[in-house]
């Protein structure tokens, strides 16, 4: 499976995640669908990235959830040193 398949999968396990508040899945939702255009560049990684960040210190945000958040966030940063 490829990295930018498994920060997907991860975003998706957030998404579907009724436990988790709903603006921490919008979060999610909007970085999956900046990752699933054409092209992933760098700025689109970045751009994904600065979401997740953004969300990452949310006091409402489960434990598991943010974990989840900072591997997919780990994966989009090697994905971007790569691709530079």
């Amino acid at each position: 499976m490829s990295d930018l398949k498994q920060a997907i999968n991860l975003l998706d396990l957030i998404i579907n995640d009724k436990t988790v508040p709903k603006n921490i899945r919008k979060a999610a939702e909007d970085s999956k669908n900046v990752l699933t255009g054409e092209n992933v560049d760098e700025l689109k990684i970045s751009t994904a990235i600065t979401i997740l960040d953004e969300i990452a210190n949310d006091p409402n945000m489960p434990i598991y959830a943010r974990t989840k958040i900072w591997n997919v966030v780990s994966i989009l940063e090697q994905i971007r040193k790569k691709k530079e």
